[in-house]
C-alpha cells in the first residue's frame, strides 16, 4: 500500500445515512437499468433490427460487438470523471455521468433502424451505446465513494454494498418492464416470444422511461454534500493538479492488483446475464430452427440458405423469452441477496479472506457448466441461483475494496480505472468469446465454464498478492 496503515478515523458523517444509502443505491441502479435494458435488446432486438446478416451468429457478433464497445468507452469516463470528481468534488460528477447516461438511452429509444436509414442506424447505435459506456465510467467509482466516505466506523464493506445493490436492482427492473410489454401487446407469434409489435415499437418503451427514473436521481444527488474525507484533502491543500499523473506514478501497482481482482467479477457477471440469456433462448431442435428462421427471411424478403444454416446451427436450451427471463429474475434475486450478505463479511473477516474464498468458488463453478446447463430446468435453476449467489458475493465488497486501494485525493480516479480497465478485460470480451467458445463446441458450453474458471486463477492470484484493506485510514 501507498500509505500507512492505521484504525479509521472517526469523522462524522457530511451526509445522513439514509441520504448516503439512498443516493448511491438509486444512481446505479439507474445506471444499471440503462445498461442492462441495451443489454436485452442486444440479445432480443438488435441484431433483426439494427445487424440484419445472412446467419444468426452473424448479426449476434455484430449486437455483442456495440454492447461490448461501450467496456472500451468506460475507462476515458473513468479518467474523465474521475479527474473532475477528484478535483471538484463527488456530487456534480455525478450528476453529471447520470444526465449523459439518462440522455444517451432515452435517444437509442428514438432511434431509425436499419429498415429506415441502413448501415448508419448502426453506426448511430454505436455512438450511443459509447455514451453511455463513457458516463458508466464515472457512475460506479463516484457512487461507491459517497457510500464509503460517508460510512461509520467499521461498516465500510457494509455502505458499500448499496451502490452494488443497484446491479441486481435495475436488472430485475429492466427486465421485468421488458417482460411486461412484450406480455400485454398484441399479435405474438408465439407464446412466450417477442411479438411483432414488440419489434416495431414495444422496445423502445424501456429506453424512454429511463428519463422518468433519471429525474428521480437526480433529485436525490442535488441533494447532497461532500464527504468529510474530501473537503479534509481540500482543506490541507492535498488536490492534485492532475490526478491521473499522480495516480499513475505512485499507485500503478494499485492499479494492476486493483483491475485483475475485479476480472472474475466481470466475466461471471456477463456470463450469467447476456451468455446465458442467449444460450438460454436458442433454438435446442434445428428442425424448429430452420423453421424459425426460414419465416424470418422469407417476412423480410430475403433469400434463405437451408443447407448452410443447419450446417452452421449449434443448440441453445430451447426456452422461450419469457420463460428463461423468469428464471433469470429468480436468479438475480440471490445476487441481491447476497450482495448484502457480502458486506458485513468483509467487514468482519476482511476483503482480501473473503473474496478469496468467493474465486476460488467461482473456479469451481466454472466446471459446472455443462452438467448443470445440460440437465434439465431443476438444474438450470440452481446453475442459475448458484451462479448470481457467487456474483453478489464477490460484487458487493469491491464497493469498499476498491476506494480503500487509493487515497483521498486520488480515489475517484484510480478505483474508477481499476473499475473499468476491468470491464475491457472481462465484460467486453466476454460475450464475445463465451459466443465464439460455445459455436466451436458445437453448442456445448464446456469451454465457455472453462474460459471462467481461468479468469478466476487469475483474480486469485491478484488477491493473493495485495493486501488486506479493512482498517485502512479512508481519509487520508
Amino acid at each position: 500500500m501507498s500509505r500507512t496503515t492505521s484504525v479509521p478515523s472517526g469523522t462524522t458523517p457530511a451526509n445522513p445515512r439514509s441520504r448516503v444509502i439512498l443516493a448511491s443505491l438509486v444512481g446505479t441502479t439507474i445506471e444499471f437499468y440503462d445498461f442492462y435494458v441495451y443489454a436485452t435488446a442486444a440479445v432480443l432486438v438488435f441484431p433483426r433490427l439494427f445487424f440484419p446478416a445472412a446467419d444468426e451468429t452473424t448479426s449476434l457478433l455484430a449486437s455483442f460487438a456495440t454492447f461490448g464497445a461501450a467496456m472500451i468507452a468506460r475507462p476515458v469516463g473513468a479518467v474523465v470523471f474521475g479527474h473532475f470528481g477528484d478535483k471538484f468534488g463527488r456530487k456534480a460528477t455525478l450528476v453529471a455521468s447520470l444526465l449523459t447516461m439518462g440522455i444517451a438511452t432515452f435517444l437509442i429509444g428514438v432511434l431509425p433502424t436499419y429498415e429506415n436509414i441502413g448501415w448508419f442506424a448502426a453506426l448511430l447505435l454505436l455512438v450511443l451505446r459509447l455514451a453511455q459506456g463513457f458516463a458508466l465510467g464515472g457512475e460506479w467509482s463516484g457512487a461507491a465513494l459517497v457510500a464509503t466516505e460517508n460510512a461509520p466506523v467499521g461498516k465500510r464493506a457494509w455502505y458499500g454494498t448499496f451502490p452494488q445493490l443497484g446491479a441486481p436492482l435495475g436488472f430485475i427492473i429492466a427486465n421485468g418492464i421488458f417482460l411486461i410489454i412484450n406480455a400485454t401487446l398484441p399479435n405474438a407469434d408465439a407464446p412466450g416470444t417477442p411479438s411483432q409489435a414488440f419489434d416495431d415499437w414495444g422496445w423502445r418503451i424501456p429506453f424512454l422511461f429511463s428519463a422518468v427514473m433519471v429525474v428521480i436521481g437526480l433529485w436525490v444527488r442535488l441533494r447532497l454534500v461532500e464527504s468529510a474525507a474530501f473537503q479534509k484533502t481540500v482543506d490541507r491543500g492535498a488536490v492534485r493538479k492532475l490526478p491521473l499523473g499522480t495516480v499513475l506514478k505512485s499507485n500503478w501497482r494499485e492499479l494492476i492488483l486493483g483491475t485483475f481482482i475485479m476480472l472474475a467479477t466481470y466475466v461471471l457477471f456477463y456470463l450469467m446475464t447476456n451468455f446465458t440469456l442467449t444460450f438460454g433462448t436458442k433454438a435446442s431442435d434445428v428442425e424448429v430452427a430452420t423453421a424459425n428462421a426460414r419465416a424470418a427471411a422469407e417476412a423480410a424478403g430475403n433469400p434463405f440458405n437451408e443447407e448452410g444454416f443447419r450446417a452452421a446451427f449449434y443448440p441453445g436450451l430451447g426456452y422461450t423469452y419469457t420463460d428463461f427471463v423468469l428464471m433469470l429474475i429468480f436468479g438475480v434475486v440471490f445476487f441481491g441477496i447476497f450482495t448484502l450478505v457480502s458486506g458485513p463479511l468483509a467487514d468482519r473477516f476482511g476483503r482480501r479472506k473473503t473474496l478469496i474464498v468467493v474465486t476460488s468458488l467461482i473456479i469451481v463453478f466454472g466446471f459446472l457448466f455443462v452438467p448443470m446447463l445440460g440437465g434439465g430446468t431443476p438444474a438450470v435453476i440452481l446453475f442459475l441461483v448458484l451462479g448470481f449467489a457467487l456474483m453478489g458475493s464477490t460484487f458487493g465488497p469491491m464497493g469498499a475494496l476498491l476506494p480503500e486501494l487509493f487515497p483521498t485525493n486520488v480515489r475517484y480516479t484510480g478505483s474508477a480505472i481499476s473499475y473499468n480497465v476491468s470491464s475491457i478485460l472481462g465484460a467486453a470480451l466476454a460475450p464475445i468469446v463465451a459466443l465464439w467458445l460455445w459455436s466451436s463446441a458445437d453448442g456445448s458450453p464446456f469451454w465457455v465454464g472453462v474460459y471462467l474458471s481461468v479468469m478466476g486463477v487469475l483474480t486469485l492470484i491478484a488477491l493473493i498478492l495485495s493486501k488486506e484493506t479493512k482498517d485502512i485510514d479512508i481519509d487520508a
